[in-house]
C-alpha cells in the first residue's frame, strides 16, 4: 500500500466538502456528462476513499481525477470553500509517485520541458516540418485526421517564424532618456516565445514608452503549468527553481507576463509546489514580485485610462472580452482588462454572456479530451455570437489558441486577439 504522501498533504481540503452537490451546477465537465465521477464532489468522494483505505489508485480512478479542467469554477462557488483544485493535483501527485508518469509525458515533461535548450531545439524540429500541414486560415494551420492524438480536425497556430528567445535582448531601457521608473524582468511563457513572440515586444514596448526599463533574463524556463498540474510535482519544482535563480539577481522591482496561466502559475509555485519550509519560504517570496500584464499597468503603473490608445485598423469595432480561468479565478483580475477596453476610443465594449466561462483548453485536458473540449467550448462560441462582436480579446495565449479554433470550426467570422494587440 502506497505511504498516501501526496494526499495527505491535501486531506484537510478534502475534509471541507459537505457533499451538497453545488458545485454540478458550474462545472463544465458534469454539464456535459452528468456523471458523478465527473463533478467535484465525486473525485472528493474518490479521494477520501482511498485516504480511508477502502479504495485503491487504478487505471480508471485516474482517467476519472485527469477528466478536470481545474478551472476552478467549483471552488469559486463552493459554499464551505472547498479547495478543490488543491485535491485533484494532490491525488494527480500521489498518482504519478505510485504509478509513474507514462512513457509519453515522461519525455515531454523531464526530457524536453525541463531543459530549456532541448525545448528549443524539438520546438525548432516542429517548425521544420509544419509545412506539411494544410493551412486553414492565414497562420492557422489544420491538423489532418490521421493525428487523431491531438485532436483530428484541430485549427493550430502555426509556430512563429524566428522565435522571441532567438531575437531577444537582455535589456530595454525606456524610450526617449526617460529616468526609469522602475526595473521589471519579463517572463515570456511557452506560447509567447515560440508562436506569439509578437506579444512579448508589444508588452515590452508599451512599458519602455511609459519608463520601466525590462530585463529579460537568457536563462528562464517554462513555467511548468502542465507539468505540475499533471501531478509531476517533481520536475515543477526543478523548473521553480530554475525560474526564481533566473530572476534573482537582476534587481527587478517585479516580474511582468503576458500570459495569465504563467502569471497565476508562478504566483502558486507557494501553493501546489512546497515540499520543505525553505520551499515554501522562497515560493513565497518570489510570488510576491509576479504581475499579469492587465494588473501591472492598471494597479501598480496606474497608467491613466485616458493614456490607452487603440491601434487604428481596430477603429470602429465591437469588441468582447474573455475572462482566462487563470486570470479571473485564480488571480481575482477581472476589472482591469475591462477598464482598458472600455477606455480605448473608436472601439464600442459588449460584455459576452458567461464571460468567466472556461473556453475547454485546460491544457493537456484537450489533447486527451479534444471531443469534450469542443462541447465545453460550443456554450462559448454561443456567448460570442450573442454579442454581435466583430473580435474577442483575452488575454491568455492558451485561450486564445483554443478560441481561434473553434470560431473556425463553427464557421465564424470573430477574430480573437491579445488585449496588447489593440493598445498602442
Amino acid at each position: 500500500m502506497s505511504d498516501l504522501k501526496e494526499l495527505k498533504k491535501i486531506e484537510k481540503f478534502s475534509d471541507q466538502c459537505m457533499k451538497c452537490g453545488f458545485c454540478s451546477f458550474f462545472c463544465p465537465v458534469y454539464q456535459e456528462e452528468k456523471m458523478e465521477p465527473s463533478v467535484a464532489r465525486g473525485k472528493n468522494y474518490l479521494i477520501k476513499q482511498v485516504l480511508q483505505g477502502k479504495q485503491e489508485f487504478t487505471e480508471e480512478m485516474g482517467d476519472i481525477i485527469g477528466k478536470c479542467l481545474l478551472c476552478k469554477r467549483c471552488a469559486a462557488n463552493c459554499p464551505s470553500k472547498t479547495q478543490i483544485d488543491r485535491v485533484v493535483v494532490g491525488a494527480r501527485a500521489q498518482m504519478v509517485k505510485d504509478k509513474g508518469l507514462g512513457f509519453i509525458k515522461n519525455f515531454a515533461f523531464r526530457k524536453v520541458m525541463a531543459n530549456k535548450k532541448a525545448f528549443g531545439r524539438y520546438v525548432k524540429l516542429a517548425k521544420a516540418f509544419q509545412w506539411m500541414l494544410p493551412k486553414t486560415e492565414g497562420k492557422i494551420r489544420h491538423l489532418p485526421d490521421f493525428i487523431k492524438a491531438l485532436g483530428a480536425g484541430r485549427n493550430i497556430p502555426a509556430l512563429a517564424p524566428v522565435f522571441f528567445h532567438d531575437q531577444m535582448k537582455p535589456l530595454y531601457k525606456t524610450q526617449d532618456g526617460q529616468k526609469p521608473k522602475m526595473r521589471v524582468g519579463f517572463f515570456m511563457g511557452c506560447a509567447t516565445d515560440f508562436i506569439y513572440p509578437d506579444l512579448g515586444f508589444k508588452l515590452i514596448d508599451f512599458l519602455t514608452k511609459r519608463g520601466v526599463e525590462v530585463v529579460v533574463p537568457e536563462d528562464q524556463n517554462c513555467c511548468g503549468a502542465a507539468i505540475y498540474f499533471s501531478g509531476d510535482l517533481e520536475t515543477g519544482r526543478i523548473l521553480a527553481d530554475k525560474n526564481i535563480k533566473a530572476f534573482k539577481d537582476l534587481n527587478v522591482d517585479y516580474i511582468v507576463t503576458a500570459c495569465g496561466t504563467c502569471s497565476s502559475t508562478l504566483k502558486d509555485y507557494q501553493k501546489y509546489l512546497p515540499d520543505t519550509e525553505d520551499q515554501q519560504k522562497r515560493y513565497e517570496e518570489f510570488e510576491k514580485k509576479i504581475k499579469d500584464s492587465t494588473e501591472f499597468v492598471i494597479d501598480v503603473m496606474k497608467v491613466p485610462l485616458e493614456d490607452f490608445k487603440l491601434r487604428k485598423e481596430f477603429e470602429g469595432k465591437t469588441a468582447t472580452w474573455h475572462d482566462p480561468c487563470h486570470l479571473v479565478r485564480y488571480q481575482n483580475i477581472k476589472d482591469q482588462p475591462r477598464a482598458i477596453l472600455k477606455a480605448l476610443k473608436g472601439l464600442k465594449y459588449v460584455e459576452m454572456p458567461n464571460a468567466d466561462l472556461c473556453c475547454g483548453m485546460g491544457g493537456s485536458f484537450s489533447v486527451y479530451h479534444y471531443d469534450l473540449t469542443k462541447k465545453i467550448a460550443a456554450k462559448k462560441m454561443d456567448g460570442i455570437k450573442a454579442t454581435g462582436a466583430d473580435i474577442v480579446v483575452t488575454a491568455c495565449p492558451g485561450c486564445m489558441i483554443n478560441l481561434i479554433d473553434n470560431v473556425l470550426q463553427n464557421k465564424m467570422t470573430q477574430k480573437v486577439y491579445h488585449f496588447l494587440e489593440l493598445v498602442e
